[in-house]
């Protein structure tokens, strides 16, 4: 017999990303128009273990949707991952009569809606992460707006580097996953991308900027994810050493997750809110709302999640045994068209770099 939802619930977990508080105010209007009352869960799994959330009424979401940060703000909660802080948790939807959970965040949000899930608390998942590091989906609610801030800060040091004859490495945020920086790089026109997903060939980076600048070039750009660690100060000095070209170093570090989301971003976590409430509504759970062939799909998280440490080599022992053959082959034609994808465009940043 499908659950009647009465009232729902709605955080954000993890690292902030502009777009989250479109996502919020999608799940809040979109419920609310059918007759479910929502609360929105403060800080996230710590706000249900402490029980602070605030009721979610039409105007409670109005003027957020070019906010950025979240404002139900966010945390990396530790006792939730213990029983005795999961029980807490659903102790408070009990009270608070909670008979569903939208969970905005990352790979670490969506292990918190399975545990809750698997306790009674249906729970769907909104992949919200600047990194876009969730190998399920193909974009991340403030992915977009991360990538706009790099080209908008790096325009800016482009000018210093022109007038002054410089080359700048610029380290941008994507924690193990490169996209931002690969992307970015290609928009700027980058001399040379550094991320962990591709090999780097520092000599062949040297040996081009060296002929640029013989062949007139004044100014270089070399992106570089942070996910690639301890690297990107010790490149900037040996390019000034091994080419003679001075070399600035710049670390963004966290201005690339926060300010005003984009117009894409908007969109995309509206999309990802209706299509969550939908799903909850509809009695489905452990699932997470992704992007793929440019629709929004459901996936189930634990797929996800494998998919995901298949993808990053971090599976462990028996992780995969729920899976079928045909599921598990699924998995590995998704993470080579994700690797073939990235190596192309990768070739496409060096081969366009002159």
């Amino acid at each position: 017999m499908e659950k009647k939802f009465r009232k729902i619930g709605v955080l954000t977990s993890g690292g902030d990303a502009p777009g989250m508080n479109a996502a919020v105010r999608s799940v809040a209007r979109a419920a609310l128009a059918r007759g479910v009352e929502v609360v929105g869960i403060k800080g996230g799994y710590s706000g249900l273990i402490n029980d602070n959330m605030i009721e979610l009424k039409p105007r409670a979401v109005t003027g957020i949707i070019y906010q950025g940060g979240t404002f139900l703000y966010s945390d990396r909660c530790d006792e939730f991952k213990t029983e005795e802080g999961m029980q807490k948790a659903i102790a408070t939807c009990k009270k608070h009569g909670i008979d569903g959970i939208v969970a905005i965040g990352g790979d670490g949000t969506f292990r918190g809606a399975t545990d809750l899930s698997v306790r009674g608390i249906p729970t769907i998942g909104i992949p919200g992460t600047i990194d876009n590091d969730i190998t399920a989906t193909e974009n991340s609610i403030g992915f977009d707006t991360a990538m706009n801030t790099v080209l908008e800060m790096v325009d800016r040091l482009r000018d210093t580097c022109e007038s002054h004859a410089r080359c700048n490495v610029v380290e941008v945020m994507g924690r193990g996953a490169g996209d931002i920086a690969l992307n970015t790089a290609m928009a700027l026109g980058a001399v040379a991308c550094v991320i962990p997903e591709c090999p780097f060939d520092e000599a062949a980076c040297m040996e081009k900027i060296r002929t640029l600048r013989a062949d007139g070039k004044r100014s270089f750009l070399v992106i570089v994810s942070e996910g690639v660690e301890n690297f990107s100060e010790g490149l900037a000095k040996r390019i000034q050493a091994e080419t003679g070209v001075e070399t600035k170093f710049a670390r963004l570090a966290h201005v690339v997750r926060g300010g005003t989301p984009t117009l894409t971003d908007r969109v995309f976590a509206t999309k990802l809110g209706v299509a969550a409430v939908d799903q909850l509504l509809a009695g489905k759970s452990n699932l997470v709302m992704c992007q793929q062939n440019n629709k929004i799909v459901a996936v189930d998280i634990l797929y996800s999640q494998c998919l995901d440490r298949k993808y990053k080599g971090t599976l462990k022992e028996g992780m995969l045994e729920k899976f079928s053959a045909e599921e598990i082959a699924a998995m590995d034609a998704a993470i080579a068209e994700k690797k073939a994808e990235f190596a192309e465009l990768y070739a496409i940043v060096n081969d366009l770099a002159r």
